[in-house]
């Protein structure tokens, strides 16, 4: 898909869940959220019913994203039945890692084919207070359990104020090195405020090249994470001819660029 700014859209996005075993400092609140109905959370079936539609629209690559994917019961069918689809060249899940050392080599035996690993830090108590009780131990342990089950290459994404030479990004760019691991630094970002910046080491937040939409896990398309602009799937009827048509129009209202989002959070729209 060329989208009206002649770039080539391939790649998607899908929340699976609003729902997350930590509170990170700077995606929740600390009384937590208001978690969304079950009644509201799209399917499996619909989920897979969309990802046919979109690499029929010409998306070959696919992300799961949360909140926390892992907590999303049966997440391992789901993966298989993404798998199984023709023309899905590159599938990965972007995780905080603490449940990944459970799941990962059921994730590879199901088709998944690598994991990005949210980590800004790699001092214990420091993690803790940024997850608000997260264990560093289960997140190393994830991604020592990713690697040995070949989820690779092993992304790990840290979250930085200014750049890379911050004192925990330059620990955790160690701790890459020594794992085998990429480490992406990722500027802190603030939807309502459109604050964001090129990822170092990757090309998220570089508007010109942005490949990407998003599904949410209540069902709806975002053509760009700083915009409040979306479409409604069931609107467009819940089947793969009216899933195409959405995309389609997603395609057309994408932005050139980002400006900000009022509409969504972290935990619902997937970073």
């Amino acid at each position: 898909m060329i989208d009206n700014f002649n770039r080539s859209i391939n790649y998607l996005r899908i929340s699976v869940t609003d729902r997350c075993n930590l509170r990170c400092k700077y995606c929740m609140p600390q009384e937590g959220i208001k978690l969304l109905d079950h009644s509201q959370i799209i399917t499996f079936d619909q989920i897979r019913e969309f990802a046919q539609a979109a690499i029929i629209c010409g998306i070959n690559k696919i992300r799961l994203t949360g909140g926390e994917p892992l907590v999303r019961k049966d997440i391992v069918k789901l993966v298989k039945m993404i798998s199984s689809l023709n023309g899905v060249t590159d599938l990965s899940m972007t995780t905080n890692g603490t449940l990944l050392s459970k799941f990962s080599k059921d994730l590879k035996d199901a088709g998944l084919m690598r994991v990005n690993v949210s980590l800004d830090t790699i001092d214990p108590s420091e993690y803790r207070d940024i997850t608000r009780g997260g264990e560093i131990s289960e997140v190393i342990e994830g991604i020592k359990s990713a690697i040995e089950s070949n989820l690779t290459p092993v992304k790990i994404n840290c979250v930085v104020k200014e750049s890379r030479q911050e004192a925990n990004a330059i620990s955790v760019a160690k701790l890459g090195e020594k794992l085998g691991c990429i480490v992406r630094f990722i500027p802190q970002m603030n939807l309502e405020t459109g604050h964001f910046g090129i990822v170092d080491g990757g090309t998220g937040g570089n508007c010109k090249l942005c490949n990407r939409i998003r599904l949410t896990s209540n069902g709806r398309i975002h053509p760009c994470l700083f915009s409040d602009s979306y479409i409604e799937i069931s609107k467009y009827g819940n089947s793969i001819e009216g899933y195409i048509k959405a995309i389609k129009e997603t395609i057309v209202i994408k932005p050139s660029k980002g400006k900000n989002n009022h509409t969504d959070k972290f935990y619902n729209i997937g970073g």
